[in-house]
Protein backbone atom coordinates (compact mmCIF):
# COMPACT_ATOMS: atom_id res chain seq x y z
CA UNK A 1 0.00 0.00 0.00
CA UNK A 2 2.43 2.62 0.80
CA UNK A 3 4.57 1.87 -2.22
CA UNK A 4 1.33 2.64 -4.13
CA UNK A 5 1.49 5.71 -1.92
CA UNK A 6 4.63 7.22 -3.20
CA UNK A 7 4.08 6.27 -6.41
CA UNK A 8 0.80 8.32 -6.75
CA UNK A 9 2.48 11.05 -4.78
CA UNK A 10 5.36 11.21 -7.28
CA UNK A 11 3.16 11.33 -10.14
CA UNK A 12 1.17 14.02 -9.05
CA UNK A 13 3.96 15.86 -8.24
CA UNK A 14 5.32 15.35 -11.59
CA UNK A 15 1.84 17.06 -13.19
CA UNK A 16 2.25 19.82 -10.49
CA UNK A 17 5.81 20.81 -12.18
CA UNK A 18 4.46 20.59 -15.86
CA UNK A 19 1.91 22.71 -14.65
CA UNK A 20 4.36 25.14 -13.48
CA UNK A 21 6.49 25.90 -16.66
CA UNK A 22 6.08 28.81 -18.48
CA UNK A 23 5.36 28.30 -21.94
CA UNK A 24 8.05 28.39 -24.52
CA UNK A 25 8.56 31.49 -27.35
CA UNK A 26 7.01 29.34 -30.13
CA UNK A 27 3.71 28.54 -27.83
CA UNK A 28 2.63 32.19 -27.47
CA UNK A 29 0.90 33.59 -30.08
CA UNK A 30 -0.36 36.91 -31.07
CA UNK A 31 -3.97 36.17 -31.09
CA UNK A 32 -4.88 38.05 -34.18
CA UNK A 33 -6.70 35.20 -35.49
CA UNK A 34 -8.57 35.10 -32.69
CA UNK A 35 -9.13 39.12 -33.08
CA UNK A 36 -10.36 38.68 -36.20
CA UNK A 37 -12.79 36.06 -35.41
CA UNK A 38 -14.42 37.95 -33.23
CA UNK A 39 -14.68 41.06 -35.39
CA UNK A 40 -16.20 38.69 -38.15
CA UNK A 41 -18.54 37.14 -35.13
CA UNK A 42 -19.22 40.90 -34.24
CA UNK A 43 -20.19 41.85 -38.24
CA UNK A 44 -22.36 39.11 -38.30
CA UNK A 45 -24.53 39.86 -35.54
CA UNK A 46 -24.99 43.32 -36.43
CA UNK A 47 -25.57 42.35 -39.76
CA UNK A 48 -28.77 39.77 -38.50
CA UNK A 49 -29.88 42.53 -36.84
CA UNK A 50 -30.13 44.75 -39.59
CA UNK A 51 -31.42 42.40 -41.20
CA UNK A 52 -34.18 41.52 -38.32
CA UNK A 53 -35.16 45.00 -37.66
CA UNK A 54 -36.08 45.26 -41.56
CA UNK A 55 -38.48 42.45 -41.56
CA UNK A 56 -40.27 43.55 -38.80
CA UNK A 57 -40.62 47.42 -40.02
CA UNK A 58 -41.85 45.52 -43.62
CA UNK A 59 -43.98 43.51 -41.26
CA UNK A 60 -45.78 46.27 -39.46
CA UNK A 61 -45.93 48.25 -42.36
CA UNK A 62 -48.05 45.67 -44.23
CA UNK A 63 -50.20 45.48 -40.63
CA UNK A 64 -51.05 49.38 -40.87
CA UNK A 65 -51.98 48.70 -44.48
CA UNK A 66 -54.44 46.13 -43.99
CA UNK A 67 -52.65 43.25 -45.58
CA UNK A 68 -53.21 40.72 -43.15
CA UNK A 69 -56.44 39.01 -42.23
CA UNK A 70 -58.45 41.07 -39.30
CA UNK A 71 -58.90 37.61 -37.48
CA UNK A 72 -55.51 37.09 -37.15
CA UNK A 73 -55.49 39.37 -34.45
CA UNK A 74 -57.02 37.75 -32.05
CA UNK A 75 -55.66 35.93 -29.10
CA UNK A 76 -55.15 32.88 -28.86
CA UNK A 77 -56.83 30.68 -26.34
CA UNK A 78 -54.79 29.49 -23.51
CA UNK A 79 -54.86 25.59 -23.59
Amino acid sequence: MSALVVHLTGLVGGFAALADKPPSEDQIGTGAAYLVLFVLLAGAVAFLGFSLNKQLRKTRANAEAGVFDKKDDRPHPQA
